[in-house]
């Protein structure tokens, strides 16, 4: 058995596990900035705003070498136009589906990953991964299902929003065999700032009203330091089908926090996605590394 392997595995799981419980928190602080005075666009700059703050003066401290050339440019596009795409797809997605139906169609994305590295990368799953994938797919179902009535623009927005964010993950998987987690994350905060900040210049900010509102869209940029480099960090060690297999524990957090915070009542059926999810994530720990993983990645 491959000891420093299997250290890095579990430290994976760990980053991304770390990833999912950051952005399960975030629509909780999402709603009470929302009730202290922001709009979505001027909290989405301020999250990211933030969290690029964080993180260049982490990067500056680690005196980290800034990505550059054709990585800077991938990074870009993940950061100013992955994130909004995703975004924006996903929101108005709301206008014209349930939630319910919108989330599942979301969550999609890791078995859209799951394809395209196929394709790419020519490797077969093998029948333990894919058991894993197909369970956290169903414990996601149970979790976010309810009422799952939309449209055809709905739908498609809700697909279109999966597609991105899975094009964000393969960007993300094929470029941290060169470029440092730290470098990558940091780059992507400041690009989506960059974006959102020239929405609202144009569109008009809505500031918080209170110290509750600051202290919400603080605590909302840091789930998102959190998300971003633990996502990305579990990417480079578990491959980006394991680690978005691992990431279907976002609904499991929301829906739990919700209950402690928001008092919302929690059904049998999410009580059973959540236990078929953590049941995936059980088997990933059994399992190894997939063979195309660069084990010799910077931090």
């Amino acid at each position: 058995m491959d000891t420093k392997a299997d250290r890095r595995r579990l430290l994976g799981l760990v980053f991304a596990a770390l990833s999912a419980a950051s952005f399960g928190i975030a629509p909780i602080f999402a709603r009470i900035a929302y009730d202290n005075g922001l709009n979505t666009t001027t909290a989405m700059f301020l999250r990211f705003a933030i969290a690029g703050t964080i993180m260049t003066a982490f990067f500056q401290w680690q005196k980290g070498t800034w990505p550059r050339g054709r990585n800077l440019f991938v990074l870009l596009l993940m950061g100013g136009i992955c994130y909004l795409g995703q975004s924006f797809c996903y929101y108005s997605a709301l206008h014209y589906a349930s939630a319910g139906l919108v989330a599942l169609l979301l969550y999609l994305y890791p078995a859209i990953v799951t394809v395209i590295l196929a394709l790419i990368t020519r490797s077969k799953l093998g029948p333990v991964r894919t058991g894993a994938l197909v369970a956290a797919l169903a414990g996601t179902a149970l979790t976010v299902s309810g009422s799952l009535k939309g449209s055809l623009l709905g739908v498609t927005l809700g697909i279109g929003a999966a597609l991105i964010y899975s094009t964000y993950i393969v960007l993300g998987d094929r470029m941290l065999g060169e470029e440092s987690v730290l470098g990558s994350t940091t780059v992507i905060l400041l690009t989506a700032a960059a974006v959102y900040g020239i929405i609202i210049a144009w569109q008009g900010p809505s500031w918080p009203a209170s110290t509750a509102g600051w202290g919400a869209a603080t605590a909302l940029a840091l789930t998102t330091v959190g998300g971003v480099f633990g996502f990305l960090a579990g990417i480079q060690r578990l491959g980006a089908v394991d680690a978005s297999t691992v990431s279907t524990l976002e609904p499991v957090t929301t829906i739990a926090l919700a209950a402690v915070f928001l008092e919302e009542f929690i059904r049998l059926r999410q009580i059973v996605g959540g236990i078929v999810i953590l049941a995936a994530v059980i088997l990933l720990i059994r399992h190894g590394v997939p063979k195309y993983i660069n084990t010799t990645e910077p931090l």
